[in-house]
């Protein structure tokens, strides 16, 4: 237990001294604020555009900005910030490959399934901290702008979405146990992820598959409710969890 904790507190430390740490907590930051802001903004922007669409001959009406526009800006938005956050993360194996640190903790005696779990925890902590901080963020300025209590499922759809970031997560663990480079760790990730959109246009499995968890416009809109995702949830949580434990005999198997 020493081992893993004092493995996991490298892989923060090392977060931080390359500077990744920085930049997420930016991240978040940046986007959290931006999401009422260019709610804030809209009508200001589309009343300076009113002029020359009228001349084209399109009328635009009053944009009524509440909550709602600020939180569609968020789950907009936060598509990116885990694109951003895969990016920086990609190289979670491949990089210790590469440099042989890796090899240099396993032959003092570290278990290699601790430090598949390290890292696991490290990134999802990450992943966790700056999600809630942006949320929070933007949770913060919508309250003191407009009402969030106008919203339906708001922390059901917010909970789907940092599932599903968790699952993406799951993949970069996967792939980076046993491939060379973070660019071929992003294409797999990005191809798993193509292949679930493209199955869910199936009907019968669209309540199964990951990218469900997304799709939280009929949840915020009480058209649907939490339960229609239930399955969604059962097989994300099964298939992150499978995806993690997999790593670990493939790491066992790895020759350095």
């Amino acid at each position: 237990m020493k081992t893993l904790f004092a493995f996991t507190k490298k892989e923060f430390f090392e977060v931080r001294r390359t500077g990744k740490l920085l930049i997420i907590m930016l991240l978040f930051l940046i986007f959290g604020i931006m999401n009422p802001a260019t709610a804030k903004i809209m009508p200001v922007i589309m009343d300076m555009l009113a002029e020359s669409m009228t001349e084209s001959g399109v009328v635009i009406k009053d944009i009524e900005v509440n909550a709602m526009t600020s939180w569609a800006q968020f789950f907009k938005n936060i598509s990116t910030i885990l694109i951003i956050f895969i990016l920086l993360f990609s190289d979670v194996f491949t990089k210790e490959y590469k440099t042989g640190t890796l090899q240099l903790v396993l032959t003092k005696g570290l278990a290699r399934h601790k430090v598949v779990i390290a890292k696991t925890l490290s990134i999802l902590s990450f992943w966790t901290i700056g999600y809630i901080f942006s949320f929070s963020v933007t949770y913060g300025y919508n309250e003191y702008f407009w009402d969030n209590s106008i919203m339906n499922n708001l922390f059901s759809s917010v909970v789907l979405w940092w599932l599903f970031g968790v699952c993406v997560i799951s993949l970069i663990i996967f792939f980076s146990s046993f491939l060379q480079n973070n660019i071929a760790v992003l294409l797999s990730t990005g191809g798993v992820i193509i292949l679930m959109y493209l199955l869910n246009v199936i009907s019968k499995l669209k309540p199964y598959i990951p990218v469900k968890l997304i799709n939280i416009n009929p949840l915020l809109a009480s058209t649907e409710e939490i339960d229609a995702y239930t399955k969604a949830i059962i097989v994300t949580i099964i298939f992150s969890i499978v995806c993690i434990a997999s790593s670990i005999p493939i790491l066992n198997k790895r020759q350095f």
